[in-house]
């Protein structure tokens, strides 16, 4: 499957108000509950290499997506996640 492809056959959310001590492996690990992550990644200041709060996952499956969707409240290391659809 082409990158491309895939890109149009995930579900993926953006995820905000991270706490600094998250990674992307963390990330990973806390929606993986939902369903199959294909993909979580951390974003990262490129001057000072602090995360700026905020990432992107991308689930394989519309089950997986809508799971973690439609749950009300995340919660990740005493912090309240804001989760919405991410645009493409």
């Amino acid at each position: 499957m082409s990158q491309a492809s895939f890109l149009r056959n995930s579900y993926k959310l953006f995820v905000g108000n991270l706490p600094w001590t998250v990674g992307s492996r963390e990330l990973q690990l806390y929606f993986s509950k939902f369903g199959n992550v294909a993909n979580a990644s951390v974003i990262f200041d490129k001057n000072n290499g602090f995360s700026k709060s905020y990432g992107f996952v991308v689930f394989s499956t519309r089950d997986a997506f809508n799971s973690a969707s439609n749950h009300t409240h995340h919660l990740l290391d005493g912090r309240v996640l804001r989760v919405q659809e991410a645009s493409n």
